[in-house]
């Protein structure tokens, strides 16, 4: 990754103001003009009756995290590998950092780290030797050393993989994916199965990555995940991309901050999402057989009036949550389904 260089001294100028005027504009002009790190145009791929990306678009500007959400079955693991060039596409094309796979394949492989959903690592090499073999497929790259002081294995440098956790076998994945000094950084699915200790530590690796200006995608099922590290995030389903913004505008286009979620005993008589919209506060309601959800401006009126609304109906409360809206409850909303549905 080449480092930004820094301003450079304009004693030559008339004044002050108008060196940072005539330097903030040059910056300015030239964000405007830098193409994205990674530029997809209608990208499409079909394993025999399944279409897995259906015309997908898509563009990464460079050093930001864009996280890739999606149920199982989306889309989101066959994008990426298109893009990374592990799986060509039936049509469509994919620039990374201005380059293309089919004539500058070579350059590409230099620029990029991959961190696959599942790594297996020879499990009789120890820690340090499995990252100085990665570090010899590149032309340039990090010390191993430094490599593994970033990703906080120094105590495990000359452990056995096999004698590793699980935690510390995806910290040695994603060494083994930045001890090239990638430009781009692919990571699908990283954390899935580690403990929280585990997944704070690699979004650690993944923020410090970002700060030295690198670009990182990343899929995720985990929505805290992808609210921390992600400026912008893409919701795909069914091999296309349904919501696309920073998590927070997403978020807010549920229209409410809130999400009010109850269910109703046995044998109850539903209640009528006409009904329950109409409440003080309620801005959508959902009904998935004895259970609920409403989205709500104010949980302080709307709760109140919903309990008001059960004992006219005569139904007896099972269960009742409240939460701040998140990326979950906006997939929800956009296709009655959740996010870890498979």
């Amino acid at each position: 990754m080449t480092p930004v260089p820094s301003a450079s001294s304009a004693s030559a100028a008339p004044s002050a103001s108008a060196a940072t005027s005539a330097h903030l504009t040059d910056s300015a002009s030239s964000a405007a003009s830098a193409p994205p790190a990674i530029r997809c145009r209608a990208l499409t791929k079909r394993y025999k009756d399944v279409l897995a990306v259906d015309g997908l678009d898509l563009d990464v500007p460079s050093g930001e995290c864009f996280g890739l959400l999606g149920p199982n079955g989306a889309g989101k693991t066959t994008t990426v590998e298109m893009i990374e060039g592990l799986v060509v596409p039936d049509s469509g094309t994919v620039e990374i950092l201005g380059l293309h796979w089919d004539h500058d394949a070579i350059a590409l492989r230099e620029r990029l780290g991959v961190a696959l959903q599942e790594t297996r690592l020879a499990e009789r090499l120890k820690v340090i030797e499995v990252i100085r073999l990665f570090r010899s497929f590149y032309r340039a790259g990090h010390d191993p050393e430094e490599i593994l002081d970033l990703v906080e294995l120094r105590e495990k440098r000359d452990t056995w993989v096999d004698k590793l956790s699980g935690g510390q076998k995806q910290r040695l994945a994603i060494a083994c994916a930045l001890v090239g000094d990638p430009d781009v950084l692919f990571l699908d699915e990283p954390t899935t199965g580690l403990d929280p200790q585990s997944r704070r530590a690699l979004w650690d690796v993944v923020e410090e990555f970002k700060s030295r200006g690198g670009t990182v995608v990343l899929t995720t099922h985990y929505m805290e995940e992808a609210e921390r590290l992600c400026e912008r995030v893409a919701v795909m389903d069914h091999g296309r991309i349904i919501a696309l913004g920073s998590p927070r505008e997403l978020i807010a286009s549920l229209g409410a901050d809130h999400v009010v979620e109850f269910a109703l005993g046995s044998g109850a008589e539903p209640l009528p999402e006409a009904e329950l919209v109409a409440l003080p506060g309620v801005e959508s309601a959902r009904r998935d057989g004895p259970r609920y959800t409403l989205t709500v401006t104010e949980p302080h009126r709307a709760i109140p009036a919903l309990m008001g609304e059960l004992e006219r109906h005569g139904g007896e409360m099972t269960e009742l949550l409240t939460h701040h809206a998140t990326l979950e409850d906006l997939f929800l909303s956009l296709t009655g389904r959740h996010l870890r549905d498979t």
